[in-house]
């Protein structure tokens, strides 16, 4: 697979300028994100030597030499550098713990291992906060940690070789001057190729070469396949709750609200009986949550409703396949449909799920804005998103490009107006700006 550019990679310059072996580096993503391939990149190019111990694979007297190692790190240091055939210079070398859950006795040695400093120290790895994978060990407070998503559309677009695109995109953000429709339809059609794709670096990898999406399904059927059997192996005892969750997500998607109605699980399902499986999917970072903030301030956390949530696939890609994924893949239909927006079903759906997507990559957490009060139609608002934007909270709605009217913007506008930044509608159409709102086109959601 070729190696493909991630943003992330200037975090790891920074942290290796700025922090010169004073803590390790955690990085945590969902498998097949560009984890592993990123770390051997960077050990790659900016280390004399390298060292990447894959815990998912490692032989058990290598994770011995970490059960007691603390007193003895010489012997650690020597008995890696004669297993992996590898000479470590002093800070001029990176050790890797590659897939780090699965060892949680080496993430523990951390501590005396950033304290001794001859070495830099790079982690990786998912469900680092669950039980299984912490229970017993002291985590250690020298971890700075940073988060990897799927590829953004600029990163996507950089697969393909296009270097130029995005920047045009900024510079229309700052004046909001439009595209015209010949510009704007060709970024469209860009912006419909990565939703297709999604942003797992194997899929982009795959239609990079050839721009066949026969090839790419099958890539994201086997992601898919994987995070089945990790369900199966990292989630015993409610794996049956986490198959259920994950498995209804593209139905609850194509809701009006979008919102997760447990109902539809079972008559007498509760939240309580699947918090810990919306928990392990989110650490799993297979899914994106979004909670209702109940109170658009800027202290949204504050308001958080744990019970009334949206649950998003953190890749869009991956939603179109699991979508579909009863019918065989027929080139130009399903695809087709979806590039040239004829598809005959809730097209919604994917738009808002690639937004939060976007999101998430730009660093926002998830929010939105929900009130049901059918005695008084001005409280019923449903907003789609709420971001922070440096000192201010921004309504976000997500339109088809044939709607006519956004009510509940209009309305939560106006009954919040003191505490609101920029309102914002993301659709299928040129820039415009109307009524206050700025009306931006869908593939510059990640310039919010």
């Amino acid at each position: 697979m070729p190696i493909l550019k991630r943003k992330i990679y200037d975090k790891l310059l920074d942290w290796k300028k700025h922090d010169q072996g004073t803590s390790a580096l955690l990085i945590e993503g969902a498998r097949r994100v560009g984890k592993s391939t990123l770390v051997a990149q960077f050990a790659r190019q900016e280390y004399r030597s390298s060292i990447i111990i894959d815990f998912a694979a490692a032989r058990p007297e290598i994770k011995n030499l970490f059960q007691n190692g603390a007193e003895d790190l010489n012997l650690i240091f020597n008995s890696l550098s004669a297993y992996y055939q590898t000479r470590l210079y002093e800070r001029e070398s990176l050790i890797v713990f590659d897939e780090v859950q699965q060892c949680p006795a080496a993430r523990q040695m951390i501590k005396y291992l950033v304290q001794d400093g001859r070495y830099d120290y790079i982690e990786t790895g998912s469900l680092l906060s669950l039980k299984q994978n912490v229970q017993g060990i002291v985590l250690p407070s020298e971890e700075e940690r940073v988060e990897l998503f799927p590829m953004d559309f600029e990163e996507f677009l950089w697969g393909l070789g296009d270097t130029t695109t995005f920047q045009f995109l900024r510079e229309h953000f700052e004046t909001l001057a439009p595209f015209g429709q010949a510009v704007h339809t060709k970024f469209m059609t860009l912006f419909r190729q990565y939703m297709l794709t999604g942003g797992m670096p194997q899929a982009v990898a795959a239609y990079a070469e050839n721009q066949e999406f026969a090839r790419v399904d099958r890539v994201k059927k086997g992601i898919l396949d994987l995070y089945r059997n990790d369900i199966s192996k990292f989630a015993r005892g409610y794996e049956s709750r986490v198959y259920a969750i994950f498995d209804q997500i593209p139905t609850q998607l194509t809701r009006k609200d979008k919102k997760y109605r447990l109902a539809t699980l079972g008559k007498e399902a509760r939240f309580r009986e699947y918090e810990d499986a919306f928990i392990w999917l989110a650490e799993a970072m297979i899914v994106n949550v979004c909670l209702n903030a109940t109170e658009p301030s800027l202290g949204l956390a504050q308001s958080e409703d744990f019970t009334t949530q949206k649950c998003y696939m953190a890749d869009t890609g991956l939603l179109v396949t699991q979508t579909f994924a009863n019918r065989p893949f027929i080139e130009n239909e399903i695809y087709k449909a979806l590039l040239l927006d004829r598809l005959n079903v809730n097209e919604g759906m994917f738009m808002e799920n690639i937004v939060a997507q976007l999101f998430r990559a730009a660093g926002h957490r998830l929010y939105f804005y929900s009130r049901s009060d059918t005695d008084h139609r001005e409280n019923h608002m449903e907003i789609d998103f709420l971001i922070r934007r440096g000192s201010d909270i921004c309504p976000v709605e997500v339109k088809s490009a044939a709607y006519r009217k956004h009510s509940s913007l209009d309305k939560f506008r106006e009954k919040f107006r003191k505490r609101l930044g920029q309102s914002y509608i993301l659709y299928a159409k040129d820039v415009m700006q109307r009524d206050e709102v700025i009306h931006l086109p869908l593939y510059m959601a990640s310039l919010l």
